[in-house]
């Protein structure tokens, strides 16, 4: 089954430098029945103007990830990483014991556009770490590219939770599949374009949960990017217990 999230149905957050929507509650935005899915936390489109961005700010015990779909954004942070993130770029920060970090447009004439993800930690108090990797284009093409993986399988950046993310570019008749274990559940985002997933045809900015799913197979894109969570069967209930 799945459970539609249209874009129009997300928060909307208007800063003026910063043009935000989210899937779930964050920060002044607040739904009981948006909290998350699973160990999926939080999901922010995120526009932000040239030269501005998100100053020094503390985290800890959570995986966060940065996605860029346009533009460059500058990253630092007390481990003393200090790096750009274009589009293809998957930036992952596991913020275990505590660290803070700043996010600009690098920009000052043109606005960068990148999705923020948190996934819950499958341990609290880690030591936190930076990881950095590019998958190209030519990497997604018609097919979902395994990018976060509790095992750093196929050259993944390595999260710290039983979760797997894809990403993928669909156009045309280019088509992809996966199957899911029977004990698990799915989130998918569609960043930009529109593609059918088992018949059921989302858009841009449009999200669904996947529940009695085994198999998810992406079709009739058009300049589609999507990423696929693939996610333990719990409620956020059973998270916070």
């Amino acid at each position: 089954m799945l459970d539609i999230r249209h874009a129009n149905q997300r928060g909307r957050a208007e800063h003026g430098w910063l043009s935000s929507r989210h899937t779930f509650s964050f920060a002044s935005y607040h739904d009981p029945k948006q909290n998350g899915f699973s160990d999926l936390l939080v999901i922010n489109d995120d526009r932000v103007a040239p030269a501005q961005g998100f100053g020094k700010h503390p985290h800890r015990d959570m995986e966060i990830f940065s996605y860029v779909l346009e533009g460059a954004l500058e990253h630092k942070d007390t481990m003393g990483t200090g790096s750009v993130i274009v589009p293809g770029d998957i930036q992952l920060m596991s913020a275990g014991t505590g660290v803070a970090h700043s996010e600009y447009n690098q920009s000052k004439s043109e606005p960068v556009h990148f999705m923020q993800i948190w996934i819950a930690p499958g341990q609290k108090g880690t030591t936190p770490r930076y990881q950095q990797r590019h998958f190209g284009a030519d990497q997604k093409r018609g097919v979902l590219r395994l990018v976060l993986s509790p095992d750093g399988a196929d050259d993944s950046l390595v999260l710290q939770q039983d979760a797997r993310v894809y990403a993928g570019l669909f156009d045309g008749d280019e088509t992809a599949r996966l199957e899911l274990a029977s004990n698990r559940y799915a989130y998918i985002q569609v960043a930009r374009g529109s593609v059918t997933v088992n018949g059921v045809e989302l858009g841009e900015g449009d999200g669904a949960r996947v529940r009695d799913e085994k198999v998810l197979t992406f079709t009739q894109g058009h300049d589609a990017e999507v990423l696929v969570f693939d996610l333990r069967n719990i409620e956020m209930s059973e998270l916070w217990a």
